[in-house]
Order: structure tokens, then sequence, then C-alpha cells
């Protein structure tokens, strides 16, 4: 599933180049092109693995080695209930993590985003239940309200010159502090349990005829995709993937998709949440690999002197990548105050210390996006953010405690960052162009 429909490079977006649209395609060392044959296409992983540029290869193993070593140990860990949970549990840090990995393709970072989505829980909480504002309204109060935090971010950062890192770490405190002083000191608040945010982790579409429909629309859209794509190529002259690996990836894409609507469908169905962040994941990819905006932030992210010499308006970019990276944090904290019913001090400083910043982050980088900026997708996501999560479930599953989770999380994040320094370091050996 965590493949684009007719991307250039697999995984991953541009890595560096001299300006907009000029960024080498592929997706390691070894690549100036798409393959004509299958037999060239697996020799080029093999090459890209060997000079340890590993793209998604490593998250699709951990996963494997996860789910061998989890249900071995508890043989309900691959069970339909437990993998319906994991599809839901993983949609607010998921959506948190897609704007991490806006920010995260022009080489910054954003560390108020646990603390911008306890705001934005507390902002809903306040508005509909202390204030009797509707429902509807209070979401987009709440989810503005995080298009604004981030939008003060990028101001800070790209207008008055202050680093990222800075703004965004008294954002962190500011918010959260804020969100303190919202819910009161010792109060939580209660949401409808029956209400519109309630219903986002609640839902379920229980006809099979839902799940297995995605699942056939999501194959027949990359196919469709991919062929139109290698036929504009072709006219236009350029290197296309030849129709053997379009065919390959859409067989992989079908096994994957329409297993996972049988296993949830064991269950209780389709979850709206993951539909809602499926769908989230289908926007953002076209927004940055079909539109001049996202060939923008790519080139950003591959130099900023090269982008602005290109013509690109760096500070627009940036303020928008913060802007959508607050947004998206908003809504994923409105997902987590859904699963939780409510919105508490003690949540919001869980929030805020860190732990939902920490698992975004491991989310994007697990998945492939680099810490450097110019290299990622937000299909990454959904492979980082299944590791992470996947590692919760199976040790609550155990009954093993948060500390030792903790660690292994960390250790994990320590292992995608080195693995995404060692493939830099192949780029900057082979004397391909890299983003800095």
């Amino acid at each position: 599933m965590a493949v684009s429909g007719s991307e250039p490079s697999r995984g991953a977006g541009p890595r560096g180049g001299t300006g907009a649209g000029t960024a080498t395609p592929g997706w390691g060392p070894r690549t100036r092109g798409w393959h004509q044959s299958l037999k060239g296409y697996a020799d080029d992983v093999r090459g890209r693995v060997r000079d340890g540029d590993h793209g998604p290869i490593s998250a699709v193993l951990g996963l494997v080695v996860i789910g061998i070593v989890f249900q071995s140990l508890d043989s309900s860990f691959l069970s339909p209930r437990n993998l319906s949970n994991l599809s839901v549990d993983i949609v607010g840090t998921g959506l948190v993590a897609v704007g991490i990995v806006f920010v995260l393709l022009i080489g910054e970072i954003d560390l108020s985003v646990g603390s911008v989505s306890g705001l934005s829980g507390a902002v809903f909480a306040v508005l509909n239940v202390n204030l009797g504002i509707p429902e509807w309204l209070a979401v987009i109060v709440a989810v503005v309200s995080g298009a604004a935090v981030g939008a003060l971010h990028g101001v800070f950062f790209a207008r008055i010159g202050v680093p990222a890192f800075v703004v965004t770490l008294a954002g962190l405190l500011i918010w959260n502090g804020l969100t303190l002083y919202l819910l009161g000191a010792s109060g939580t608040i209660n949401i409808d349990q029956s209400g519109l945010v309630a219903s986002l982790t609640s839902r379920y579409f229980g006809a099979h005829a839902v799940s297995y429909g995605l699942a056939a629309l999501g194959t027949a859209g990359y196919l469709l995709a991919a062929f139109r794509h290698r036929k504009r190529n072709r006219a236009a002259g350029m290197p296309s993937r030849p129709p053997g690996e379009i065919w390959l990836r859409g067989g992989v894409l079908a096994v994957l998709a329409f297993g996972a609507a049988r296993t949830l469908n064991q269950f209780q169905g389709l979850p709206l949440a993951l539909l809602i962040f499926l769908v989230v994941l289908v926007v953002s990819d076209y927004i940055l690999r079909r539109t001049r905006y996202g060939r923008r932030v790519y080139a950003l992210g591959g130099g900023v002197e090269a982008a602005r010499r290109a013509g690109v308006g760096v500070e627009r970019i940036r303020i928008s990548m913060f802007m959508l990276s607050g947004t998206l944090a908003a809504v994923g904290g409105l997902f987590v105050a859904s699963g939780l019913t409510s919105a508490s001090p003690t949540t919001a400083r869980v929030a805020g210390s860190g732990m939902l910043l920490i698992n975004a982050i491991a989310a994007a980088v697990i998945g492939g996006t680099s810490l450097f900026g110019g290299r990622g997708s937000p299909w990454s996501v959904l492979l980082g953010v299944l590791v992470i999560q996947s590692i919760a479930s199976g040790m609550t599953l155990l009954g093993i405690e948060d500390a030792i989770q903790f660690m292994i999380t960390g250790g994990v994040l320590l292992a995608a960052v080195a693995a995404d320094s060692l493939s830099r370091r192949a780029d900057r050996l082979s004397g391909r162009p890299r983003a800095d």
C-alpha cells in the first residue's frame, strides 16, 4: 500500500539537484532513470541496498520481524481484532507525522506538533462542551487554530530569521501552557461519545463491499495513474517504467490491499479513521508529486540558494510548510481526543512532554523520509507509524512496561537516522548530488 501511483522514484522524492525541476530521478546512487526490464530493476535494487540506500525496505523488513516475534509470543497479535485496533491507533500519530514530513522535506523540524495537537483537542472541548458551540463549528475552529499557530511559526522562521528549532521549541512550551490554562488545573472535559469527533475512531463500515471496493479502487487507481504517466513520458521521449514493473507493483499492492480488507472484514469492517488517513496520504502525495507547488518543495529541500535562483518563493513555501504541519497536528489532536473521548490536563502534559512528537518524527524517518531534507514521501509515514504502533501494541499484549517500549522506539529511531546518514555518505562517495 505504501507505493505511490506514479512517482518518479520509489518511496522518495528528488534527492538534491541544482534547482526546481532538475533533481536527479531515482532512489539511490546507481539510479539514473527507470530501467527498461524487470531484471535491470532488480539489479538496481540490489545495488542500492549494497550502497546503503535502503529506502522503505528496512521498514518493511522491520514489520515482518515485528510480526513474527510478537505473534510467536502472543497468538492474538495478528488477530483481526488487534490488527483492526492497530489500524485505528496509527491514525492520530500518523496524521501528525504527515505534517512533519512536509517540514522535513525542506530540511527543517517542527518540535511543537505535540503541543499543537493537545491545544486542538482542548479548543474543541472547551468550545463544544463548555460553551455549547456546535461540533462542526468547534472542529473548524480547532483546525484553524492549528493552521494559525503553524503560520506564526513560519513567519518567525522565514521572515524574521529565528531558527525553526528555537521557534518551535518555544511553541512547544507556549501552546502546552495555553492548553493547560484552557482546561484548568484539574479539569477534564468529556466529549459526547455519540458525537462527530467521537465517531472518528468509533465508526466502522461493516459492509464487506466497502473494504473490498476500496482495495479495488486503490489498485485500479495505481495502475491507471502509472500507465498514464508512462504514456506521457514516452510521448515526451523521457524514461518510463516498463509495463512488467508496473504490473508487478500493482499485483503486490492488490495482494496487500485485499489482504488488509479481508482482515478488517473479519472484525468490524473498514474503520472511518483509517479511510480518512488514507485519503490524507493520497492527497498529500498528489500535491507533492503532481503539482508545481510540490516540485518547488522538493527543490527547496535540495538547496535553498539553488531554489531561490530558480524562482522559488522560499519564504512562502517555508511558511506554508509550517502551516500544513500545524493543520495536520490539529487534525491529529482531534483523533487523539476522539480515542480518549476527553480532553484533560494529563493528556495535554503527555502530548507536550514530547512522546507524540517523538513518535511522529520516528514514523516519518523510519519510513524513509530524510532528516536532512529533499527526500521523502507522505506514504513513508504509513510504514513508519505501523512499525512504531506495532511495537507498542505487541508490548501491551505482553504486559511489558512503557520504559522498555520507549527504549526500543528510541533505538529504532536511531537506527533509521543512522541508515539515512550512511545513505548520504554513499551519495558523497559516488559523487551524486545530495540534499543539504
